[in-house]
This record gives C-alpha cells, structure tokens and sequence, in this order.
C-alpha cells in the first residue's frame, strides 16, 4: 500500500510539473508572465498555509493540554481557560499576520 501511495504521489508530482512548464511557455510567449510574478504567487500561497497549518496544530496542543488540566483538576477550570484563551488569541494573531504578508505580496504582482 506505501508503494502505492509514494508511486500516485510521484505521479502527481511530475504531471503537475509539466502543466506549470507548459502555463509558462504559454504566458511568455503571449508576452506576460515573469517569473518573479510566479514566484511571489507561489510564496504567498506557501506561506499562508504553513501558517495555517502551524497556527493549527498550536491551538490543538493549547487546547488539549488545557482540557486535559481541567479533566485531571475540575476545580482550576476558571484559572485555566483565561490563559488558553489569551494563548490561542496570539496563536491566531500570528496566522493573521501571515495572511496580511500573503496580501502584501500578492499586491507586488
């Protein structure tokens, strides 16, 4: 089954490729398409989902670790969840100013 998915993978891999190969000798020789254009493109759409993709797991190891406290100390639930809840306010707030980078590069094209 792992061969199955590394061959599907490296199939997919490689036909993308050629498709963005052939976009881009189509946009030169329509006279557009530089490649720095395509490479911001490219960074921005990158970089918003690492962000996402970090803020996520960040707020599910905040909130598991807080659910997990409150399970084993019912008693502290009130002192715990004002904490997480300011955590996971910064964790998004670090995802936003992904978003807000992605936009800035996305106005450089």
């Amino acid at each position: 089954m792992k061969r199955i998915v590394t061959m599907a993978v490296a199939v997919l891999a490689a036909l993308s490729a050629s498709a963005v190969a052939f976009a881009e000798e189509a946009a030169h020789a329509a006279g557009g398409g530089s490649t720095a254009a395509s490479a911001l493109a490219i960074a921005s759409g990158i970089g918003i989902a690492i962000a996402a993709f970090g803020g996520a797991l960040g707020q599910g190891k905040a909130a598991a670790a807080t659910l997990e406290g409150i399970a084993r100390n019912p008693g502290a639930a009130p002192k715990l969840l004002t904490p997480m809840i300011i955590a996971l306010a910064l964790i998004e707030s670090l995802v936003i100013y992904a978003l807000v980078i992605a936009f800035l590069l996305q106005g450089k094209i």
